[in-house]
């Protein structure tokens, strides 16, 4: 039992990834090939969980963009203890139904990071809105997405993040 509650939530993540549910967004490995009409604002929201000694804010709050144009944005991260410390960021969009247009072409979410004692780094997210958001009529009045990201520790306990993530999920996004 003990095992299956902590393969739970990454195997709740990666089902999550692979098909947009809950606001999660997709990976995307090329560009589109096409720039549309129609302008989006992406917001940027930052979290760190309870107990992580980090800072960590968007270098920019939001940005415009046309669907199907590649953005860059960054993220800054401080690690304000005085230990070397490993952490992970989930991440979702809302509204989430706009979790299966927007798709990443690179993150800083993909991989772990480990900062040393006051250490700070910027980290990048490269995206689009996928252009076919034009064709679904339930995003026609979705004038702004938001996406944000929560950092965790690296072997925090799989109970401490579903928990943190739970009461995260009730509070208004920034």
């Amino acid at each position: 039992m003990v095992g299956l509650s902590y393969a739970a939530v990454p195997l709740y993540d990666l089902f999550c990834r692979a098909t947009g549910y809950g606001g999660t967004t997709m990976v995307a490995t090329e560009v589109p090939n096409q720039i549309g009409e129609r302008e989006m604002t992406v917001r940027f929201n930052a979290n760190v969980n309870r107990g992580l000694p980090w800072r960590f804010r968007p270098v920019q709050g939001s940005v415009t963009v046309r669907v199907g144009e590649p953005t860059l944005a960054f993220y800054r991260v401080e690690n304000t203890s005085e230990q070397t410390i490993v952490g992970t960021a989930t991440y979702n969009v809302t509204p989430l139904k706009a979790g299966e247009y927007f798709s990443k072409i690179d993150c800083f979410c993909f991989t772990e990071q480990v900062l040393q004692p006051g250490e700070t780094s910027e980290l990048p997210v490269s995206f689009f809105v996928d252009p076919s958001i034009v064709d679904d009529p339930e995003m026609d009045r979705i004038t702004t997405l938001t996406l944000s990201y929560t950092f965790f520790e690296v072997g925090t306990s799989a109970r401490e993040q579903l928990s943190s993530t739970n009461q995260l999920a009730g509070s208004v996004i920034n």
